[in-house]
């Protein structure tokens, strides 16, 4: 008898008509019915008023009804044919995913689980890394220590020291004067003047190739700097004295600079 009241019910009155009086009549509230379904309650709506275009397609719109029937305690399976059967194949809308009912929160995994396995899987990543970059390093034996040979640069500020003089090597070679200063001098060869006269700073003066026996005389020595060839050799004299019958050929300089007493020109 019941089960005849029942499809005399399913013939008179719409599905959301039926699932909404039967809510009303347990006295249960949307928020309930979507609490315990886990259905939004914007869907349940559309079930209630048969807006079944508002959801997203047949498949959800019968697995949300047949939910919806459970929790009010009608026949789920039921009332899910039944949709099917009026539904059809009238909806346009794309096939979905078959709906399956929301799984108890209990057996979902809780996010610290989820973060401690994230955190593992970035260690294990890492430790697989730092192995792969060992692949390639060369074995060295433990107690064994590679002695890497030193390269001392030399110290910040202190000038290279300059290869010795060589007098005899530098025989023949052109001589040149270079005022740094404003200053006097006088050059002579065998008594013979060669120039006499006031250099400018910057001023250069080549003793003549032809000199046998040229020397120099000149109050600022210091201001004059010695140019054997391409080579700076210094100044005549480190400090402003007079000087007089110092040799320019370019040995006696070299050997003067070096502290060696020249030697004495031949006599003529």
């Amino acid at each position: 008898m019941a089960d005849q009241d029942f499809d005399r019910q399913f013939d008179s009155d719409s599905i959301g008509e039926r699932l909404r009086q039967t809510r009303e009549a347990k006295g249960m509230s949307l928020d309930e019915v979507a609490s315990q379904t886990r259905i939004p309650i914007r869907h349940l709506q559309h079930i209630e008023r048969e807006e079944w275009d508002a959801l997203p397609a047949t498949t959800y719109c019968v697995g949300f009804a047949k939910a919806y029937a459970n929790a009010v305690g009608l026949d789920g399976p039921e009332v899910a044919r039944e949709l099917r059967d009026r539904l059809g194949g009238t909806r346009t809308r794309a096939p979905a995913p078959e709906y399956y009912e929301q799984a108890d929160p209990a057996r979902v995994p809780p996010k610290s689980t989820l973060v401690i396995a994230a955190v593992v899987l970035v260690v294990f990543l890492v430790g697989y890394l730092i192995w792969r970059s060992t692949l390639n390093d060369e074995p060295v034996t433990p107690g064994v220590e590679v002695a890497v040979p030193e390269t001392k640069a030399p110290p910040q500020g202190q000038p290279a020291q300059p290869q010795p003089l060589q007098p005899q090597a530098l025989a023949g070679q052109q001589v040149t004067l270079v005022a740094t200063e404003e200053v006097w001098l006088r050059i002579s060869d065998g008594g013979n003047s060669i120039f006499e006269g006031i250099l400018q700073p910057g001023q250069r003066f080549a003793v003549p190739a032809t000199a046998q026996q040229p020397v120099i005389r000149t109050g600022r020595p210091q201001v004059l700097r010695i140019l054997v060839g391409a080579r700076d050799i210094g100044p005549i004299e480190p400090v402003e004295r007079t000087v007089d019958n110092i040799s320019l050929r370019p040995e006696a300089l070299a050997a003067r600079l070096q502290g060696a007493a020249p030697a004495a020109p031949p006599s003529r």
